[in-house]
């Protein structure tokens, strides 16, 4: 039988806004599982729901989201352990739910601990990011968002692309990851202001409103950069 343990952890918020009370739940549904075993053994339910509070802190300091007025009305976020059949995934998110394939964990070469940490760090920044408010917001720049996150974080695998890859500023997830963190020193704060107008819509001149330079200029001299 899976196992569930709760936690509520009393988050303080960094400036003004009072306290912002998150419930957090991790679910082995696979214990007996090569993966499940693994996931309890090398990182461990108490261990998870620390990783889930400290991304949800830094994702707060990492969006300048000081009070509960900034963030979205997330009470209570899950964390599920369980056999996923499609091999490509590794894990997703939906209505404040983690699902992550036990078999990805059972699999993986290293240190699954840091690997996994690293996960979470990106799918709890879906818990909380901005998207568009339903608008045709490109998915690379959503996923691109989450790993820019991970790697602010200190958490980037190896087998991530080098700085400068990537066809296109939207492709996503690590190469997306790598361009957000040159917008960033572009203009300081760039993902911070971004995830801000995502909350209310999307439009491509973002960019340029944050930078005073269109996306594809941006994308050209980064690209220039790492001599692409």
């Amino acid at each position: 039988m899976a196992v569930t343990k709760c936690i509520a952890l009393l988050l303080l918020a960094m400036a003004v806004g009072g306290t912002h009370a998150v419930d957090y739940a991790v679910t082995n549904s696979v214990e007996s599982s090569d993966g499940g075993k693994r996931f309890d053994n090398e990182i461990g339910r108490d261990n998870a729901l620390q990783i889930m509070d400290a991304a949800t802190q830094f994702i707060w300091q990492t969006f300048a989201q000081q009070s509960s007025a900034d963030r979205k009305n997330v009470q209570a976020v899950s964390l599920f352990v369980e056999s996923i059949s499609d091999s490509g995934i590794v894990a997703y998110t939906s209505n404040d739910q983690i699902h992550l394939r036990a078999e990805y964990v059972a699999s993986y070469q290293g240190d699954v601990k840091t690997e996994i940490t690293g996960v979470l760090y990106h799918e709890m920044t879906h818990v909380w990011q901005w998207n568009g408010n339903g608008a045709a917001t490109p998915s690379g720049l959503i996923e691109g968002i989450a790993d820019y996150v991970r790697l602010t974080a200190g958490f980037a695998p190896s087998h991530w692309v080098k700085p400068g890859s990537g066809d296109r500023w939207d492709q996503g997830y690590d190469v997306t990851a790598y361009f957000l963190q040159y917008c960033d020193t572009i203009t300081s704060g760039f993902v911070t202001q971004m995830n801000s107008k995502l909350r209310d819509g999307w439009d491509v001149g973002f960019f340029s409103d944050i930078t005073s330079k269109s996306v594809d200029e941006l994308w050209s001299d980064y690209k220039a950069k790492y001599g692409n």
